[in-house]
């Protein structure tokens, strides 16, 4: 205590020179001459850091009692000066240097400048005091170190009450990999899982590819609603079928994007409740690929179109009532989850081969333009899905694709280039039938059925 005072230099309420030692003060007998019934009762000091109280201090007046002669400054009673002591120390990593010394100033000061003032005039001294003792307040964000790559030391600015956990730390519900294995968040409220979106974690990748999807889907439909469909001089019809096609895709992205954002949510039943939207987001997504496509391949055949597109609205809403079942998101129903999946998508290749036969076989020219790109976007889904299944490249370096170059992360990036490939291939085919128009028996066929 001798050290802090010689640091402070002289303080206001009394004197340093007329301060005792508290290392050995006087009997409490030589200053305390009232009776234990007339003490005051007492008064409580807080220490504040932010908003949060760390240390309270409840004194009474005779625990720092002054004599009845002309008055010497009071002394810190031995515990007072002990609890200071640790409260400094334990502030000592929390704080940086200069912050810690100009604490040390205005914590004593003032703790010393409120007793002898509430000693001397009551309750009413304090007026001339601070109520409260305010630290610094730590700074809002801390430094977590990641391991990016071969290299383990990347800073990484982490905001407080967010902190990122190993594979081992995290709830069951959220072990899905176990060749990532850092960079994960976990135990948060709503609020800091959205506030972990500006952080750099192993979901970072797979929240901003689809957000930024999403957002640059809404700029492609108010700009072609806006300019490139009307110069087509598209109908009505061909708006709805716009629109549902990119309704779709945004849907899909965006419950994906809230599925990663909100997946580290405390509560479990709330996580899997963004994994159920997220695999609802699937199923609308495959269903947006499906609706222009079939609209568009038998755009001159009005009975096939309605049943290929019955067909498929039968088969999504077979998917969401699959969700309903208490186990569909289990891991043990992980394989045949997939694979009801998988057979949704494989089974527009039907609709395709009867398209090919139905235009004239591969001598068309609409089929030699369009089929290359029903085998790319196809192409791109079973690569994508090679990834997500064999969960590869993470396999061969466990580890070292924590946060960038992981197998998932793969599978979002290839899932939005085929939904904005099939997006170009639908505008592609549209384009065609307003520029050429369906044949006279056709037409006439139609008519009659």
């Amino acid at each position: 205590m001798d050290s802090i005072r010689e640091q402070l230099g002289p303080p206001h309420h009394p004197p340093a020179s007329n301060l005792p030692s508290c290392a050995s003060p006087e009997p409490r007998a030589a200053y305390d001459t009232k009776p234990r019934a007339a003490r005051s009762p007492g008064i409580t000091f807080t220490i504040e850091v932010g908003n949060k109280k760390e240390e309270t201090f409840s004194l009474r007046s005779t625990d720092i009692a002054l004599p009845r002669s002309p008055p010497s400054a009071p002394c810190l009673p031995t515990h007072v000066c002990r609890r200071t002591a640790e409260f400094q120390r334990r502030q000592h990593n929390n704080v940086d240097g200069n912050s810690q010394a100009s604490f040390k100033k205005t914590y004593v000061r003032h703790f010393l400048d409120a007793l002898v003032l509430w000693r001397r005039h009551g309750r009413r001294g304090l007026k001339k005091a601070p109520p409260a003792i305010v630290m610094p307040q730590k700074s809002a964000q801390t430094t977590h170190y990641i391991e990016l790559g071969g290299y383990q030391y990347w800073p990484v600015l982490v905001p407080r009450g967010i902190r990122l956990y190993t594979y081992e730390q995290i709830p069951g519900y959220l072990r899905e990999n176990p060749y990532i294995t850092d960079g994960y968040r976990a135990y948060l409220p709503a609020r800091l899982c959205i506030k972990s979106l500006f952080i750099l974690s192993n979901e970072t990748v797979n929240i901003w590819t689809h957000l930024l999807g999403f957002l640059l889907f809404f700029f492609l439909a108010v700009y072609h609603m806006a300019q490139v469909l009307p110069q087509l001089g598209v109908s009505r019809e061909d708006y709805v079928i716009y629109s549902v096609g990119l309704f779709c895709f945004q849907l899909c992205l965006l419950c994906s994007a809230g599925y990663h954002v909100f997946c580290c949510h405390r509560s479990e039943k709330t996580s899997r409740r963004w994994m159920a939207l997220d695999y609802a987001g699937v199923s609308v997504g495959i269903l947006g690929c499906y609706v222009p496509a079939v609209f568009y391949a038998f755009y001159c055949n009005n009975y096939w179109r309605q049943v290929y597109l019955v067909t498929v609205l039968a088969m999504i809403l077979a998917v969401f009532l699959a969700h309903i079942h208490p186990n569909f998101l289990s891991k043990q129903w992980r394989r045949p989850r997939w694979l009801a999946f998988c057979a949704l998508a494989s089974s527009g290749l039907v609709p395709v081969a009867h398209w090919v036969c139905d235009a004239g076989g591969f001598s068309s020219e609409l089929v030699q333009a369009f089929i290359p790109r029903v085998l790319v976007m196809y192409l791109m889904a079973a690569l994508a899905l090679l990834f997500y299944v064999s969960k590869v490249p993470e396999r061969y370096f466990p580890g070292q694709l924590n946060y960038v170059g992981s197998s998932h992360q793969l599978w979002h990036v290839l899932l939005l280039l085929m939904f904005y490939w099939w997006h170009q291939s639908s505008c592609f085919i549209m384009a065609y039938r307003h520029s050429q128009p369906c044949p006279a028996d056709l037409l006439g066929a139609n008519a009659h059925s």
